[in-house]
């Protein structure tokens, strides 16, 4: 004889107390775990039940009751761990935003720096030899930046739409796996590459002893500049930097484009760029922060780490020691960039700068707050002589 049929209920619908079995019309008072039905007394046969688990129904609504709220709190907490997620995710999206229309400048700006060298280092080939304009030799050339040009956008392209696509399925991936969308660092793309026409610009750079803090010890030559744990016994004076262990360039550039390269591998923390000449008190001023265009490393092991200013931000991290940055200053174009010499790339790319007077290159070792630090670092000697120069010398007293 079959089973008779087990009432069964709506879902979500509480069982009546007063519920029968339509078979033997008797109350329902037990509830088989296994069959996931509900029984009466007659009902129960242990031939059909053996070995299942029947309980009581109070009993096994009560604790149906308690794990249906353990989830609905687990789930709950996973719902609100998920809103977190989401709302960085949306904040990472739009600084990513911002991150890709730098890095597009960056690129553009870097771009033009390489046409212009490019056009001027064909002048000069042509007027060294006495030939005559060869179009198809320009045409070759501007083939080849544009080349160029065109890798570098489709390389950023690609980079940010993994990352808008990583984005746009974290929502639904947070809520399996509460994980933050993995999104390429753009920090990490490279630039590679360096004009051959930095050379020849590249200039005979040196140190002005006084704006030198009293912790820096210069060189004879003036090249090159070393920290010491005790400050030197130096005159004080109205250039000289009294709370960072920095140092001016003795050049001041008010117009033309001038490379110099600093020898950095002596150092763990180190500050280059430049910074506007206001000739009346020190140097290092908190209000004189916004006339400084800086690139600030770290050395970590063989890691660097690198920063800018303005606005102070993180801009790369690379993995391979690295020897010599060089600086690149456009004063008609407002451009300023670092490169890493090492490995013949770019590092970041300031563009649209304005100065209201002659800048003078900056150059800065981090004085330790405990323990000895020996960090030093080189001005290097241009390999040709400087062209297309227009410097002028600080006096001796300034």
């Amino acid at each position: 004889m079959p089973p008779s049929p087990r009432p069964s209920f709506p879902r979500g619908q509480n069982i009546p107390e007063d519920a029968c079995c339509e078979e033997h019309r008797e109350p329902l008072r037990l509830f088989c775990e296994d069959d996931q039905a509900l029984l009466c007394g007659r009902c129960f046969r242990p031939e059909e039940h053996e070995n299942h688990v029947v309980n009581g129904v109070r009993e096994a609504a009560d604790r149906y009751r308690k794990l249906f709220q353990g989830i609905l709190n687990t789930l709950k907490k996973k719902l609100e761990v998920a809103k977190s997620i989401l709302a960085d995710e949306q904040e990472r999206m739009v600084m990513i935003q911002g991150e890709e229309q730098d890095f597009k400048e960056m690129i553009e700006s870097e771009y033009r720096i390489r046409f212009r060298l490019m056009v001027e280092e064909e002048m000069n080939v042509q007027s060294q030899q006495g030939c005559i304009f060869n179009p198809s030799m320009r045409e070759d050339n501007q083939n080849q930046l544009m080349e160029f040009a065109t890798e570098l956008k489709e390389k950023s392209q690609e980079t940010l739409q993994n990352a808008r696509c990583s984005v746009e399925r974290s929502e639904s991936l947070l809520l399996q796996c509460l994980e933050p969308a993995q999104i390429t660092d753009l920090s990490l793309c490279q630039v590679t590459g360096m004009s051959g026409m930095l050379k020849v610009l590249q200039r005979a750079v040196t140190l002005d002893p006084n704006t030198a803090h009293p912790c820096l010890v210069l060189s004879e030559d003036r090249r090159s500049i070393c920290l010491r744990n005790v400050q030197q016994d130096v005159p004080d004076g109205p250039g000289r930097f009294i709370f960072e262990a920095t140092v001016l360039g003795v050049e001041s550039f008010t117009s033309g484009r001038h490379y110099w390269e600093v020898d950095v591998e002596k150092a763990t923390r180190w500050l280059l760029g430049i910074s506007e000449d206001s000739g009346s008190g020190h140097s290092d001023l908190p209000t004189a922060a916004r006339d400084k265009v800086l690139l600030i490393g770290s050395r970590m092991g063989t890691n660097y780490t690198f920063w800018v200013f303005p606005p102070l931000k993180k801009v790369s991290l690379r993995g391979e020691q690295m020897h010599k940055v060089g600086v690149f200053l456009d004063c008609k174009y407002g451009q300023l960039s670092f490169y890493d010499v090492t490995d013949r790339s770019l590092i970041y790319n300031f563009s649209s700068l304005t100065f209201r007077g002659a800048v003078r290159p900056i150059f800065s070792l981090c004085i330790p707050t405990g323990g000895t630090n020996s960090d030093s670092l080189s001005i290097c000697c241009p390999h040709v002589a400087s062209c297309d120069v227009t410097v002028s010398p600080q006096a001796s007293s300034a």
